[in-house]
């Protein structure tokens, strides 16, 4: 049998679990074995833009679909990442609970402004969504000496940790089948760093709820991604969400002319304030650009 990269291996793993979790409405012996499966690998490690590129999740044979319909918690970091995963989960026929929790987003303006556009799309859709506590402060302690860490360095890897843990913490205490994370459609992010966070918050509860791998990032789920941006009229952020990834993408901003980032109004400082053309939207945070 051919060797499998990491992040195959992975995604291998969470679909033997995910087929395993239907027959396992009750504690077994089958069950647990299949939870400890996802600890045998070593961690994966943290990249960052000068180190070479991680190997892409790509789906094993069969692909990841659930046997029978789950109860799922989706943290959101945004409306603009959500709008794919929740149709694709809702078509599906799984019952959908959306998750803000992103006390990385700063300033507190521009998080309202995120926070509301995921309100917005949920109650269009009429999907519950619950609204956490906005907990800078601790948010600010844990990366605290991480101040000048590279884009999906250890201060990404804190920030996924902090947001997996609590988003496992109400699936747990909510009696969510699983939960998963927008942040694995990002093209900003590592999705091998974002599902390591995920699957280490779920070990915390002997993977119940377990943490859902999946290739979120297919191209047509891309695609459709950017077409109910652009048919939502998102809100287009224009960084990543934290203080450090504002100013890092302001000063690359100053040494190549460009005018600095505008945090809500009606015009961005570079591009449009909001998706309008899938197409054009879709090329201007391409992994090139990204």
């Amino acid at each position: 049998m051919p060797s499998l990269s990491s992040s195959s291996m992975l995604l291998h793993r969470s679909q033997r679990l995910a087929r395993a979790w239907p027959q396992s409405s009750a504690p077994s012996a089958r069950f647990p074995t299949t939870c400890r499966a996802f600890c045998s690998s070593k961690p994966l490690a943290s990249s960052s833009p000068s180190s070479a590129p991680a190997t892409p999740l790509a789906p094993a044979t069969p692909p990841l679909k659930p046997s029978a319909p789950m109860k799922v918690l989706l943290h959101s970091c945004c409306a603009p990442c959500s709008g794919a995963m929740v149709e694709k989960m809702a078509s599906d026929g799984h019952k959908v609970t959306i998750f803000f929790y992103n006390p990385n987003i700063q300033p507190r303006k521009e998080y309202e402004i995120r926070k509301q556009e995921n309100i917005r799309y949920a109650e269009r859709l009429g999907i519950p969504i619950v609204d956490a506590d906005y907990d800078v402060e601790n948010w600010m302690a844990r990366t605290k000496g991480m101040e000048f860490d590279p884009e999906r360095g250890r201060r990404c890897s804190v920030c996924f940790d902090m947001r997996m843990e609590v988003t496992a913490q109400y699936a747990h205490d909510h009696n969510f089948d699983c939960f998963t994370t927008t942040n694995a459609t990002s093209r900003w992010k590592d999705t091998q760093q974002v599902n390591k966070s995920g699957l280490q918050a779920a070990a915390k509860f002997g993977f119940r709820p377990y943490y859902w791998v999946y290739d979120w990032q297919t191209d047509e789920m891309t695609a459709r991604k950017y077409r109910i941006n652009a048919e939502q009229r998102f809100y287009k952020q224009e960084y990543c969400g934290c203080t450090y990834s504002l100013r890092d993408s302001n000063l690359w901003r100053k040494q190549q002319g460009i005018a600095p980032v505008k945090i809500g109004g009606e015009e961005a400082g570079l591009g449009t304030r909001y998706y309008e053309d899938a197409e054009a939207d879709a090329a201007e945070e391409s992994q090139e650009v990204v």
